[in-house]
């Protein structure tokens, strides 16, 4: 253990499935944030929490910054925007797969007015040409005077530890925030809800994915040595709902199945879920449900 312990707040942002969530999985070596090849998949701010005998660093996996076309979406985009001053450091991360975009030039744009360090992180480069690399690089710092360039693969994990260390010796003398076992600020209940959110992700199409939210009413009572689940998934249109429930009740079987699975996983016990399908027309667009569904403004 160094003499000086080290602790603070990085933000990781981005446009939408840049693998954000991925890379938070991967540092925490649990899963806590929901992955999914669609866009929008992080809609709150998820704080990950790493701990070794020198550092205490706790990551704000954002949601995808992007242009909002309903109240949900600027929410979205607050959630990401707001973190910016809140944090010790910024992890902005491209997709080394993806051409720079409009997304990309206005999260640079937000980045300019920052006063802490920015490093750009160039994710999913296990699938790119290493000539492709430095031209993509070079896009970037000619703009912005980053802390640091680090080309990385999340899922495979290449890069990343040096990029930890240096964190490491950026963030400022600190405490331990949290106990050395805990990986998330978030209740159980709200991962227990994105995880059902993933595999409705996983196994739907088209605009359903976009328009679903999951609320999780029950978690506490065992019976039979099972903790009992309740959770309510919401959609906009009675045609949603009828693709989730699927062909007699074929599809919320398998999201079922798929989500006792890694719950129980996560939790460490028997567990008996129980999903049910609402409908409330509009709700991305309604702050009152907003605000009922975990996505509270005055929260950010």
């Amino acid at each position: 253990m160094s003499e000086t312990y080290r602790s603070g707040f990085v933000a990781i942002v981005g446009r939408p499935n840049v693998g954000k969530s991925t890379f938070m999985n991967r540092m925490i070596g649990e899963k806590i944030a929901i992955m999914s090849s669609k866009a929008q998949t992080t809609r709150n701010k998820i704080q990950g929490i790493y701990t070794d005998d020198n550092a205490q660093i706790v990551f704000v996996d954002t949601p995808g910054i992007h242009k909002p076309h309903n109240e949900l979406d600027e929410y979205m985009d607050q959630a990401a925007l707001s973190t910016f001053n809140e944090v010790d450091a910024i992890l902005f991360m491209i997709s080394g797969i993806d051409k720079k975009g409009p997304g990309d030039q206005y999260i640079m744009d937000q980045l300019k007015n920052v006063k802490k360090p920015v490093y750009l992180v160039v994710n999913k480069i296990d699938a790119i040409h290493p000539d492709d690399l430095l031209p993509m690089i070079e896009q970037y710092r000619h703009e912005l005077d980053f802390k640091g360039v680090y080309p990385i693969s999340a899922l495979e994990g290449n890069n990343v530890p040096e990029m930890l260390k240096e964190l490491e010796q950026t963030l400022p003398e600190g405490p331990q925030y949290y106990p050395e076992d805990q990986l998330t600020d978030h209740p159980e209940y709200f991962v227990v809800g994105e995880l059902i959110r993933e595999k409705i992700l996983e196994l739907t199409h088209e605009e359903v994915p976009h328009s679903v939210a999951v609320v999780v009413e029950r978690m506490k009572d065992r019976v039979n040595g099972k903790l009992q689940i309740e959770a309510n998934i919401i959609v906009e249109r009675d045609g949603q709902k009828r693709i989730i429930i699927g062909q007699k009740g074929s599809i919320i079987k398998e999201i079922g199945i798929r989500s006792r699975r890694e719950i129980e996983a996560l939790l460490g016990e028997k567990v008996n879920l129980k999903l049910w399908v609402k409908i409330q027309k509009n709700w991305r667009d309604n702050n009152q449900y907003l605000r009922e569904f975990g996505y509270n403004k005055k929260r950010l």
